[in-house]
């Protein structure tokens, strides 16, 4: 029942697992080629999953649904009980299959309706070929009555409430849905200031209960890239708390910055909210504390729902935790957790930013879960492992958004930097024994050393590890001081000449050598002005950079200088050579650059005599901070 959040405590005796096209080499080839994707062929189609229950589907995820038809077979049937088209899955055009259980975002297709069944369920494509999925079940306990998916029944399924609870998140507490039926909710409220150096107690009670909702704003007063107010959750009065991170990061803050936007937890309108329960045995206390060492206090103020019941003893506790790698190890994952104990991972937030700018190519790295020392879970890529698919793509994974139960926190390919987040309800991973969950930093055998930063929510009979909170210096964000604009990608274009002038994004061969370009032609002079495109570079942090361009030089290419507001930054360039020629890390200026939007107005002056026209071909721009 997808809207039955007082559940989540609830620690279960079943196993979480999934089939995926992943590489069994440990190689790149998650569904490229379609090698690994399918258990075997049968009859004319492809075995995607063959499961024995009783157990449920509880997501299925794909960037690259085929049109051609899937077939649920339950319990040995020999007709498919349930065959639809593949994409149309996730078209909304059928009972219950419909938004926002099942989506498109960020490049990936993907189902949340639960799928039981009793004995068996095979699942059989009738394509010839198949790329990336993944498909995440659970195995209950033999003897376990489970009914198999009844197409019918499904259809007539009064989903008001879960649809209620997957859209209403954000602005208002899920209370009504995180408590158990009958639960009294009561609202303790707080407005006071932070000063810098101190800890404010906004929630402290002595008796059982459990929270239903955590509100604290302004948002504002959190946003800093020193990560340096801590948000401190006690349950019990345990001498180790349940929470102890920067307060940004655990309501999903992306270096520094509000991004995340789920159902459960995230930022709203100028608030941080939180809607998972929290059960407690006898006490719970919420505090801020600031590390800053200087400044003016910051405003603080919110809510805390609270219910009267106390923790079951068949219930968990809510931790999170905070754990920053940087630098990843070669050779060896990111580790999200590592925990001890019994208990279920119900939310995982990572930001990644690659320690050399302009790429991404560490966000091919897999995921990887291993259940009481038994691998169960093995990705196909980061960004299909929060819900998305084709990262860098216009369109697909290429700028944050926000769904029920997973986004993307950001994407800034010229920073090397993207993050997401991904709740889980039906599709938590439990674990009886230990829990070690873990992301790669590269296509294959982690080689792409990176600064990632991850996020674990989850319920425990026990704290799941050692808390060891770094230093503010060791927590602060790292922005970069070389940032790499891929002109012939997706570099932003705010303008380019009125008249007189094509631009295109394409390719070019350069001595056997495939490159792609930003590339302009200028007929003539055009009117009012010479002929230009002026390009947007997004800067992190203020100060004075150079500028430093790739481009290809040519017989058909001009004389070229980059200017800002009419002021030239740096040298005329001559790019005439008389056969084409790839030149990189060429001088074009400096620039005081503020945070934020920068336009960037690369003018063609003229020519060469000797060229044959007025034209650029660019490939990169650079800005390297010099102070």
């Amino acid at each position: 029942m997808l809207h039955r959040l007082d559940l989540l405590p609830i620690l279960q005796n079943y196993k979480s697992s999934a089939v995926t096209s992943y590489d069994r080499t440990e190689g790149n080839d998650d569904g490229f080629s379609g090698k690994y994707s399918f258990i075997r062929k049968e009859n004319g189609g492809l075995v995607l999953a063959d499961l024995k229950g009783p157990g449920c589907i509880m997501r299925i995820h794909t960037p690259t649904p085929p049109d051609e038809n899937l077939e649920f077979y339950f319990d040995g049937e020999t007709t498919p009980r349930l065959v639809h088209s593949f994409k149309d899955f996730y078209t909304g055009k059928f009972k219950p299959f419909v938004n926002p259980f099942v989506a498109y975002a960020g490049g990936g297709y993907y189902s949340y309706i639960p799928i039981p069944y009793a004995k068996s369920c095979k699942i059989v494509l009738r394509a010839p070929s198949m790329q990336f999925y993944d498909l995440n079940y659970v195995t209950y306990p033999d003897g376990a009555k489970i009914e198999s998916f009844d197409p019918a029944k499904a259809a007539n399924a009064d989903l008001s409430k879960a649809m209620a609870m997957f859209n209403g998140g954000r602005e208002k507490d899920l209370s009504a849905f995180s408590m158990p039926s009958g639960t009294k909710v009561s609202y303790s409220s707080f407005d006071s200031v932070l000063a810098p150096g101190k800890t404010l107690t906004i929630f402290d009670r002595k008796k059982p209960g459990r929270i239903a909702s955590i509100r604290i704003g302004p948002s504002s007063s959190f946003v800093s890239k020193a990560r340096d107010i801590l948000l401190k959750v006690t349950w019990d009065d345990a001498k180790q708390p349940a929470i102890l991170m920067p307060l940004g990061d655990f309501f999903g803050y992306a270096w520094g910055q509000p991004a995340m936007g789920s159902a459960l937890l995230g930022t709203y309108d100028g608030t941080n909210y939180c809607n998972f329960p929290m059960p407690f045995d006898k006490s719970a206390k919420i505090e801020l504390i600031s590390l800053r060492t200087g400044g003016a206090p910051v405003p603080v103020h919110g809510s805390i729902g609270v219910g009267d019941l106390k923790r079951s003893p068949t219930e968990g506790k809510f931790y999170a935790t905070w754990r920053r790698e940087n630098p990843t190890t070669e050779g060896k994952p990111f580790t999200w957790i590592e925990a001890q104990g019994r208990g279920h991972i119900v939310g995982l937030s990572v930001q990644a930013q690659g320690i050399e700018s302009g790429n991404t190519f560490f966000f091919e790295g897999d995921d990887k879960t291993i259940v009481d020392g038994e691998m169960t879970v093995h990705g196909t890529g980061s960004e299909d492992f929060f819900n998305g698919g084709w990262y860098d793509v216009p369109g697909r994974w290429d700028t944050q958004f926000a769904r029920p139960v997973s986004g993307c926190m950001t994407y800034q390919r010229y920073m090397g930097r993207t993050g997401g987040y991904r709740f889980f309800l039906g599709d938590a991973y439990r674990f009886q024994k230990s829990i070690v969950q873990t992301i790669e930093h590269a296509p294959e055998k982690n080689q792409h050393p990176s600064d990632y930063v991850g996020v674990t929510y989850l319920y425990c009979d026990r704290a799941p590890t050692k808390i060891d909170m770094p230093s503010v210096a060791q927590r602060t964000v790292r922005d970069p001081d070389k940032l790499i604009y891929s002109a012939h990608w997706t570099m932003p274009i705010n303008a380019f000449s009125i008249a007189g002038t094509t631009l295109t994004r394409t390719g070019i061969r350069v001595n056997n050598q495939w490159e792609r370009v930003l590339s302009l032609r200028a007929r003539d002079f055009g009117d009012f002005d010479l002929c230009f495109v002026d390009l947007r570079a997004d800067v992190p942090s203020a100060g004075r950079y150079k500028i430093y361009l790739d481009y290809v030089k040519g017989p058909e290419c001009g004389l070229l200088q980059v200017k800002r507001e009419e002021v030239a930054l740096g040298p005329e360039l001559d790019l005439y050579a008389e056969k084409q020629e790839i030149v990189r890390d060429v001088y074009a200026g400096e620039i005081d650059a503020r945070e934020g939007a920068n336009g960037l107005m690369f003018k063609m002056l003229g020519k060469n005599p000797k060229a044959s026209g007025m034209g650029v071909d660019l490939i990169n721009v650079t800005l390297v901070r010099v102070k």
